[in-house]
């Protein structure tokens, strides 16, 4: 499985701040995709722009299965990762960004405020994770299930047939 990750921060892109999110999630999914490959791992500003750009350029390029960004999600004003997601998807999956959600609010009733999105453009999978290290650690915990199945549906493997009722 080959993964992309992308920081989303105006004070981390600028310098001013080290990214502690990205590097966290790299190796939580290298960890959690067993033999995953990170293809790359980039920090970009919050421009709604050169975010949509990327992804579909990440995306169409035909060398990674998953992409996941961390940061811009929240209420700021800069936070525009949802919108800029939303442009380049085909399909959304809801289920996946309530799922991120759910689970962080048995830990901070912020976690209401997150607006990340998931969803698939062409055979890649996108998903939205908020900029905290503890809220990646946690997004991911819940989420990497369900991310091993999305990429085997997204592959063509549909799964095993069911048994026919007794």
């Amino acid at each position: 499985m080959r993964f992309k990750v992308l920081t989303l921060s105006d004070r981390s892109h600028a310098g001013l701040c080290a990214d502690r999110s990205g590097p966290l999630l790299r190796r939580l999914l290298e960890k959690g995709l067993e033999g995953g490959e990170c293809r790359e791992a980039m920090i970009l500003p919050d421009d709604r722009n050169q975010i949509a750009f990327t992804l579909a350029a990440w995306c169409d390029s035909g060398d990674c299965d998953l992409i996941v960004t961390t940061g811009g999600t929240g209420l700021a004003f800069r936070d525009v990762t949802p919108e800029a997601t939303r442009e380049i998807l085909e399909r959304e999956i809801p289920g996946m960004a309530e799922a991120i959600r759910s689970a962080g609010l048995e830990k901070t009733p912020h976690a209401m405020l997150s607006r990340g999105i998931c969803g698939t453009r062409g055979r890649t999978l996108v998903v939205n994770l908020p900029g905290s290290p503890p809220a990646v650690e946690d997004s991911m915990e819940i989420l990497l299930p369900a991310i091993r199945h999305a990429l085997d549906l997204l592959a063509g493997e549909s799964g095993r047939c069911q048994p026919e009722p007794g």
